[in-house]
C-alpha cells in the first residue's frame, strides 16, 4: 500500500514505534541476561518518546499535511513480521531486534528523503533514524 501523503507517513512511523515498544517490553521480561533486561527496558521507554515525537510532528506541521504529495513510497517493504519474544533464546532476541532497529532506520532515512519539502519533519525523521542508529551499535554489542 503506497504512503501517499504526511498523514500516511507518519501513521505508519507511529505503528512502526508502536510494534516496536510491545516488543521490547515483552522481550524485556524475556531476556534471560541482565543487560538484556535492562536494555530492552531503556528501549521501550525511549519508544514511548519517539511515539510522542512522530505525534508532536504531525501536530505541529498538520497544515502542511494536505500540500505536499508523496510519489513511490510503499508500505510494504517496511513491513516486519515481529517475533514475539516468548520463548526465544537470548541471541534469537537479540537477532530480531536488530531486524527491528534496520526496519526503522530504513524507513525514517527513506520517508525523510521523500518528505525533504517538508523540513521540520524530515529532521525529525532523521532524528529518530540517528536514534535507531544508536540503539542498533547498543544491541550488535550485546550480540558480539
Amino acid at each position: 500500500m503506497p504512503l501517499t501523503n504526511f498523514g500516511a507517513v507518519l501513521n505508519f512511523a507511529e505503528k512502526v514505534e508502536q510494534e516496536d515498544v510491545e516488543f521490547y517490553r515483552k522481550a524485556s521480561s524475556t531476556a534471560a541476561a541482565e543487560p538484556c533486561r535492562l536494555l530492552f527496558e531503556m528501549f521501550a521507554r525511549e519508544g514511548k518518546k519517539h511515539l510522542s515525537l512522530v505525534q508532536r510532528t504531525r501536530r505541529e506541521n498538520v497544515t502542511e499535511m494536505i500540500l505536499e504529495p508523496i510519489r513511490d513510497f510503499v508500505r510494504d517493504s517496511y513491513r516486519q513480521s515481529t517475533a514475539d519474544p516468548e520463548g526465544l533464546d537470548r541471541s534469537a532476541i537479540l537477532a530480531a531486534a536488530v531486524v527491528l532497529e534496520n526496519r526503522a532506520i530504513r524507513y525514517y532515512t527513506d520517508a525523510a528523503e521523500k518528505i525533504r519539502a517538508l523540513p521540520e519533519v524530515s529532521r525529525a525523521l532523521k532524528t529518530l533514524a540517528k536514534k535507531r542508529t544508536k540503539r542498533l551499535g547498543q544491541i550488535e554489542k550485546l550480540s558480539a
